[in-house]
């Protein structure tokens, strides 16, 4: 198929598999539009790829409520149709399921699935116009899920899901939908979830893996599977579940806080402290929320206090219950656990970030620096 004059829009593309995807398709001849989270990044990305094609970019939260609205608004403008809608925006936190938030499930369900297929459904009409193709971003963990990845492992799982049923959904409207799974790639994404793959873990250049993909989803297969082997290894997994648990316990037990970043039948365990360091920028270690919460950052791990979690509090101009926060954070808090996150509201009222506006109550002055989150690493 020729590219030429077609579009594609690329979620997740400030860094890994998404950048590579989006740099690529505008070698290829697409008009593209990136959507990331991180302007900056953005820009610098539009700058790599110069005026060899049409080039777009969007600064946005593909899990805000206005997401598919921008998204679609700014496809139609940039493009001159839309052929393949790429959801690739994604991140992991570490942790036991059991021990995740219900902020922290419900971010990794609406980043995964509920996010994309919002915004499939906002272009729903666009693709079916062209006949196009939507393709999401898998990974081998929805086939063998390992302890310590949190909900990742599940929402990946409703995402093969999804795709097998919209493919066949969409498939007497022209449109073709195509799960690929990228396998274990060089990315900033175990950096960005806190986990550790086992020494000797095989990781794929993001370039070799986004020409793979592409070449899939242009031939608009239902499967698309950047590493082989990895199939391979997953299939056997699927036919032998005894098997795959015995490999899994001698890459992680549940002891363990760092999980690898793909299934692999052995290695060498990782050796990590009970609670999982949160993942921080660089540009935030010192100063930002995380500069401000620095000194309670040791407490925060062992009290699986996300720092998620208390970002995702701070909309500015909203009021926080801090009862109601305690019982989101933790279901029935303890002494330790309110004394923890009274010291947080503490820190961020003298870093700027909360007012005090009753003794129970705070207003929140300002928002939280962007997580990092944009591409899908696996």
């Amino acid at each position: 198929m020729s590219a030429e004059r077609h579009g594609i829009v690329v979620t997740g593309a400030s860094s890994g598999i998404g950048r590579a995807l989006a740099v690529l398709a505008a070698q290829r001849g697409y008009a593209v539009l990136a959507v990331a989270r991180r302007a900056d990044r953005l820009t610098a990305l539009a700058a790599e790829v110069g005026t060899r094609a049409p080039f777009a970019t969007l600064a946005c939260d593909v899990t805000a409520a206005d997401a598919p609205a921008r998204i679609a608004a700014a496809a139609r403008a940039a493009l001159p149709r839309i052929d393949i809608l790429l959801h690739n925006a994604g991140a992991a936190r570490a942790g036991a399921l059991l021990d995740q938030s219900d902020a922290a499930l419900d971010d990794q369900w609406h980043l995964h699935l509920a996010g994309p297929l919002r915004i499939t459904r906002a272009l729903h009409a666009d693709l079916r116009a062209t006949r196009g193709t939507i393709a999401m971003m898998g990974s081998g963990l929805a086939v063998m899920p390992v302890p310590g990845f949190g909900a990742y492992c599940a929402a990946k799982a409703a995402v093969r899901a999804a795709c097998t049923q919209l493919r066949r959904e969409l498939r007497e409207e022209g449109i073709a939908v195509s799960y690929c799974d990228p396998g274990v790639v060089a990315t900033e994404f175990s950096a960005a979830s806190g986990t550790t793959a086992p020494k000797g873990t095989r990781r794929a250049d993001p370039r070799v893996v986004a020409r793979r993909l592409l070449d899939g989803i242009e031939r608009r297969r239902p499967r698309v599977d950047a590493d082989p082997m990895q199939r391979l290894l997953l299939a056997i997994a699927r036919a032998f579940p005894s098997l795959a648990d015995a490999a899994i316990a001698r890459i992680v037990t549940p002891a363990h806080a760092e999980v690898p970043d793909a299934p692999t039948p052995a290695g060498t365990p990782p050796s990590t402290p009970t609670a999982p360091p949160t993942p921080k920028p660089e540009s935030e270690t010192t100063t930002g929320l995380y500069g401000a919460l620095a000194p309670l950052e040791r407490r925060m791990e062992r009290n699986r206090l996300p720092f998620a979690f208390i970002a995702s509090l701070l909309e500015p101009g909203a009021e926080i219950d801090i009862n109601e926060a305690a019982m989101r954070w933790a279901g029935m808090p303890n002494k330790n656990e309110r004394a923890l996150l009274g010291e947080v509201f503490d820190a961020l009222v003298a870093a700027g970030y909360l007012e005090r506006s009753a003794p129970q109550h705070l207003r929140v002055l300002r928002g939280a620096e962007p997580l990092e989150r944009d591409g899908d690493e696996k």
